[in-house]
């Protein structure tokens, strides 16, 4: 008589058991994938505001502009560009306008004279987006991450 081959029922429990072992280790591994993307998003947002701020110093800085001390309109590529000291300042006007899709696809959380936050549309949180902080006399201006409330 010719034995048949499978498996038995105990061999099928153990390889459920290891697969969920597995399951639970490894989930809170994949849990964690929205955070990271909202991070490097916000990530991405500083690159192409510091690229901005950057095209349009050097804009500035052609026109001799780069000193100036109070709020001076620079047209690059078409586009009009409130600045301060050379970089774009903290407001629609500025940084907004330089950067294409600023205004229409992030939401301002924070808004002073001199720093704005831009954070996700939809629940704009002051802590979580991108800061950005016009130019002073003596220093350039700056963006950073602020990653608390994501």
């Amino acid at each position: 008589m010719k034995r048949q081959a499978g498996f038995t029922l105990i061999e099928l429990v153990v390889v459920i058991v290891i697969l969920g072992i597995l399951a639970v280790t490894a989930a809170p591994r994949f849990l964690s994938l929205q955070g990271d993307a909202r991070e490097a998003s916000l990530q991405g947002l500083k690159g192409a505001i510091d690229g901005a701020a950057g095209i349009v110093y050097g804009k500035a800085a052609i026109e001799g502009l780069e000193t100036s001390t109070t709020a001076t309109d620079v047209t690059a590529g078409g586009i009009t560009v409130s600045t301060i000291f050379g970089y774009p300042t903290a407001n629609a006007a500025g940084i907004g306008a330089a950067v294409t899709g600023l205004d229409t696809d992030w939401a301002v959380a924070t808004s002073s004279a001199t720093s704005i936050t831009y954070g996700f549309t939809g629940s704009p949180s002051p802590t979580c987006g991108v800061l950005y902080t016009q130019a002073t006399s003596g220093a350039a201006a700056t963006a950073s991450v602020v990653i608390g409330g994501c």
